[in-house]
């Protein structure tokens, strides 16, 4: 497990803990005021229900931080792999016509090499022998 991980467990154990040896003082009420108007409930209860929440909200926003750049990994992969399969095929593209242009010299040069033997054999036997 990530230490991240681990810190947060040991972090949410601690506050559940601490719930439980003061779940008197959690419960007891108090007066609290709205602004408007004063309210008897337990102040410990509502602050730990806020954190309940907020720390919800949190795991929510980071669940949808990790599913969008999961998300946008894939596109990038897919478009990564699409450019990666054009390369290939003009790669390829070209070594096909390196192919046949290095036939099409080599014919050039296999004719050329004939004609000058032809040439060459043609010459020796004109000639007289000694």
């Amino acid at each position: 497990m990530p230490l991240r991980t681990v810190a947060l467990l040991v972090v949410v154990a601690l506050v559940v803990i601490f719930a439980v040896l003061n779940w008197s003082a959690f419960v007891a009420p108090t007066t609290l005021s709205f602004g408007v108007a004063h309210v008897q409930a337990p102040l410990g209860l509502i602050m730990l229900a806020l954190l309940g929440i907020l720390t919800a909200l949190f795991l929510l926003y980071v669940v949808y931080l990790q599913t969008t750049v999961i998300f946008e990994w894939r596109r990038r992969e897919k478009e990564l792999q699409a450019s990666r399969e054009l390369a290939d095929q003009a790669e390829a593209s070209r070594f096909t016509e390196l192919r046949a242009h290095l036939d099409t010299r080599l014919s050039e040069i296999e004719n050329s090499l004939s004609a000058q033997l032809g040439e060459m054999r043609g010459s020796m036997q004109d000639r007289p022998e000694r």
